[in-house]
């Protein structure tokens, strides 16, 4: 897949991550059904490569689907097995080095300069700002792209959706949102909450859709 093409046309990336491997399923098609076209399933929750893989039955081969915290080259091998099309990992290490030589896109962890500019050279298509918040957010953001412009930043960690439009006009490339947006539907709770604040997050980074340039 082409993943930086994914990250600029749909601005978010959805991160699930649950308890119960059947409400994250659940909750992942719901994202899905309410147009989150990118989501990332953590190899940290529950039967996280069953529910790769039911996912991936259940949608075909025509919506991307990530696998995130791949850290070793063994959760980089097993999550393309289980059906990922792109890893998405929290550092730099052999689960960045491994998914690229299987061929999948990276969106790689990073805090520092230095990591960036490792994260480039190991290969990966994107950089995952992480923690973000903690970084600083969205000032941390517009400093990064004062040596580095035109790389493709994707925070994560703390971005709700006022967070997001803040974050998409700093230059941003995409969002990456957990339990803001989750909730505890990946547990078993709410769809219909779950829902709503897909609709919200969507509204949030509507203005930076296809066809606009990063900032």
């Amino acid at each position: 897949m082409d993943l930086l093409t994914a990250l600029r046309t749909h601005r978010l990336v959805a991160i699930v991550r649950g308890t119960d491997p059947d409400a994250a399923h659940r909750a992942v098609m719901a994202l899905m059904e309410e147009g989150v076209a990118l989501v990332e399933i953590s190899l940290s929750g529950a039967g996280a490569l069953d529910v790769i893989a039911r996912t991936r039955a259940a949608l075909g081969h025509a919506a991307p689907l990530g696998a995130g915290t791949v850290l070793t080259a063994d959760d980089a091998r097993a999550a393309q097995a289980a059906g990922a099309d792109f890893a998405v990992t929290p550092a730099l290490g052999e689960g960045v080095t491994t998914a690229r030589e299987l061929g999948m896109p990276v969106l790689a962890g990073v805090m520092t300069p230095t990591d960036i500019v490792t994260a480039r050279r190991m290969g990966a298509e994107a950089l995952k700002l992480f923690p973000a918040e903690q970084a600083g957010g969205p000032g941390y953001l517009r400093a990064l792209r004062g040596p580095f412009p035109a790389l493709p930043f994707v925070p994560v960690g703390g971005v709700d959706a006022p967070a997001a439009r803040a974050y998409l006009a700093a230059g941003a490339t995409a969002v990456g949102v957990g339990s803001p947006l989750l909730g505890d539907a990946a547990d078993g709770g709410s769809l219909d909450a779950l829902r709503v604040r897909a609709r919200a997050y969507l509204e949030a980074v509507r203005d930076f859709g296809q066809g606009q340039e990063d900032r």
